[in-house]
């Protein structure tokens, strides 16, 4: 077996992929970082597709056999991509799908499976560079290597490839693409940080990938194949510059209308009119002549931009569209919002659910609690289009995660605001950046709920378009100029910082000064919308809606849970029959009881406290008297809890027989004198005498 291995250290870390051993009929490689391993595969066929596009799948699983668990759950095995599975899908289709050539057709398919999870290294990260080496080992022609880093801030220091106990602390983590010369891929979140810090990060990411880029040179060295030739398809240039000559009159116009939907049927407009011209003459190309479109419609947008500094719908470089907002323009959900930029609009809503309503994931790193989420949905009737409903597509769930991200970090603790909150966007129009419209709406609606953020969050896309040296960068960029961009990028925060930023980039060369003048220009616009928002909605709302539960939080010692639970959890099934409540008791004796009704929060509460209360010296109770002796009765103060009245104490005068003052099942005020170290509690009905009614103590349920 000819296995070929080849290693670098990154920081704390080393990092080896293999490749000869397994999955010998693809092109594969086996990457561990620890004891986590990833193998990925690729596969490209050898007969291109008429297809107008690169078909290219995807696919990534985290197996629970690689962490040595079984799946929850009836069946033992595991189902549908979970949405961490699909969002790595994401971080590894976006760098690696640009570097095919433009006209590749071949049916490519690229596979990261998790062979083993120590736990500590995430394999996520792994699998991008694992892709990359896969193509770059294959015949595929591909122009990488790039490589994937995960960069986290901890106590102030950067940590390339950190483990996850590092990950759930760090103020800043960021997962970046490098190629050979440049940054081509960020995902990430912050907790406020500045842009100086995230870029920062970024500067590190990319220093950190150069072993990674070096180390798949050496493997292809080694044991790659010869790439197979692609040639791209000869273009007649004479023939696409007449088909542009003939549109490009019409076609400005058309690009210069503001309206989105106008706008767009006037370019199809002359797009039909400009095929009808020349296909009649030239019947087999019209592939070419709308390829020639395609090329005069991004040369058109990028000329105003770059030359004029005119935007598609007219507006400058630097400017927000007009916003619109409404705040709880719902009635029943918790809370709602309306937000509106332009042409993009979202009406997004916030619901408050108790402990039962968390979200528990069966995971490769054991059980998550979700206590927190956010839902994004894009139908097709928000761009003008009738398709039929399927499930989330991936990049709804790519979407939803960035503006749950940027919310996150502005989140109330758990144990401040004991909610399960979940956030559900719903796209009603789309013309560039609905995500960003999911984390503005998604901010207002968690202030319309009461929810105490710690600082407000709004989020705008941005985009740069090059050439040469000359670069624009475009505030609140529309659908068209996402895809006719040299690069694409949201950032969310609060006026603060920084909280989620995610970047894809299509050209070489951007410096630090690039990157930091990109998002300078990215606040001035995130605080131009704060400001539109904090308008509407200054603050929270003081107090949750009247629709939403109430919660109650009561923390009682560990030993004390058993009390609550009872025998095979009796004792809670009786309490939340008698007071109707939701109660949830977790491991360290945190009990939250939730109700819509105050009252039934209050008498549930009052069963808890009696349930779990301990005798204190000095405090009145009143209890009632289980059994006597001849020195005395036992009387229970609190449920399960007796203590001895001697009979020395329990009247005011010397008495002869404990039952000339008090029979078993007589209900009797007694206050403590003594707790003993082994818990034995001394009473005294005599020194209770006298004492206000006020101050007597009835917790026995």
């Amino acid at each position: 077996m000819n296995t070929v291995t080849e290693s670098c250290s990154i920081g704390e870390v080393e990092i080896s992929i293999e490749t000869g051993k397994l999955a010998k009929q693809a092109s594969s490689v086996v990457i561990r970082c620890g004891e986590t391993t990833v193998l990925v595969t690729a596969v490209s066929q050898r007969e291109p597709k008429d297809l107008p596009f690169l078909p290219l799948t995807v696919e990534y699983r985290e197996y629970n056999a690689a962490a040595g668990k079984i799946p929850g759950g009836y069946f033992k095995r595991e189902g549908r991509l979970t949405d961490q599975e699909t969002l790595t899908c994401r971080f590894i289709d976006r760098p690696i799908r640009p570097l095919f050539p433009k006209s590749y057709r071949c049916d490519t398919q690229v596979i990261g499976t998790v062979l083993s999870h120590d736990k500590v290294h995430e394999p996520d990260v792994l699998a991008i560079t694992g892709a990359s080496a896969a193509l770059a080992l294959s015949d595929a022609p591909w122009a990488g290597p790039i490589a994937g880093v995960r960069v986290a801030r901890v106590q102030g220091k950067f940590i390339a490839f950190p483990s996850w106990d590092q990950i759930k602390i760090a103020d800043i983590v960021i997962v970046v693409a490098v190629s050979r010369d440049a940054i081509v891929m960020v995902e990430g979140g912050a907790e406020q940080a500045t842009e100086s810090d995230m870029i920062d990060a970024l500067m590190f990411a990319k220093d950190a990938a150069a072993p990674l880029i070096a180390l798949q040179d050496r493997l292809r060295e080694r044991a790659g194949k010869p790439k197979r030739i692609h040639i791209e398809p000869a273009v007649d240039q004479d023939f696409r510059g007449a088909v542009m000559a003939a549109a490009e009159p019409e076609l400005k116009v058309a690009f210069a209308i503001v309206g989105k939907a106008e706008r767009r049927e006037a370019i199809e407009a002359v797009t039909r009119a400009i095929t009808a011209k020349f296909i009649v003459e030239h019947p087999h190309r019209g592939q070419e002549i709308a390829s020639a479109l395609s090329k005069l419609e991004k040369k058109i947008v990028r000329q105003r931009v770059i030359k004029e500094g005119k935007r598609i719908d007219g507006h400058g470089t630097r400017d927000v569209r007009p916003i619109y907002i409404e705040a709880h323009p719902l009635a029943r959900p918790h809370g709602s919002a309306l937000f509106q930029r332009g042409e993009t609009q979202a009406i997004v809503t916030t619901t408050l659910g108790t402990e039962q309503d968390v979200q528990r994931l069966d995971t490769i790193r054991g059980d998550v609690h979700r206590h927190f989420l956010l839902h994004y949905n894009f139908a097709p009737f928000c761009t003008g289009e009738a398709k039929p409903l399927r499930g989330q597509s991936r990049r709804e769930i790519g979407h939803g995660a960035l503006a749950e991200r940027a919310l996150r970090y502005v989140l109330p603790t758990h144990e401040r605001f004991p909610y399960m909150i979940r956030i559900v966007s719903e796209t009603l129009e789309s013309n560039g950046s609905s995500s960003m419209a999911a984390v503005c709406g998604g901010c207002l609606s968690l202030m319309d709920a009461g929810v105490p953020i710690k600082a407000p969050v709004a989020g705008i896309a941005m985009g740069l378009m090059q050439e040469g040296k000359e670069i624009a960068i475009l505030s609140d960029i529309l659908g068209d100029e996402d895809h006719l961009g040299d690069m694409d990028f949201k950032v969310t925060g609060t006026r603060t910082g920084i909280t989620a930023l995610q970047m894809d980039i299509k050209v070489e060369g951007l410096t630090r000064e690039i990157l930091t003048a990109a998002l300078d220009q990215a606040r001035e616009g995130r605080l131009h919308i704060l400001g539109k928002m904090l308008e509407v909605l200054p603050e929270p709302r003081a107090d949750i809606s009247k629709y939403a539960p109430r919660i109650v939080t009561v923390q009682v010692k560990v030993d004390k849970i058993r009390d609550i639970i009872g025998p095979g959890g009796k004792t809670i099934r009786a309490i939340i029959e008698q007071t109707g409540c939701a109660i949830n008791v977790d491991d360290s004796g945190r009990v939250s009881i939730a109700s819509d009704d105050p009252a039934r929060i209050a008498k549930a509460k009052a069963i808890i406290e009696g349930l779990t209360a301990e005798a204190e010296v000095g405090a009145v109770y009143h209890g009632v008297v289980k059994r006597i002796v001849d020195f005395g009765a036992f009387v229970e103060i609190l449920p399960g809890t007796d203590g001895l009245v001697h009979i020395s104490e329990l009247d005011d005068r010397r008495v002869e027989r404990v039952t000339d003052v008090v029979q078993e099942g007589d209900e009797v005020v007694v206050k403590v004198l003594n707790v003993d170290q082994t818990g034995k509690i001394r009473l005294s009905r005599r020194a209770a005498f006298g004492v206000d009614p006020s101050e007597v103590q009835n917790l026995r349920g």
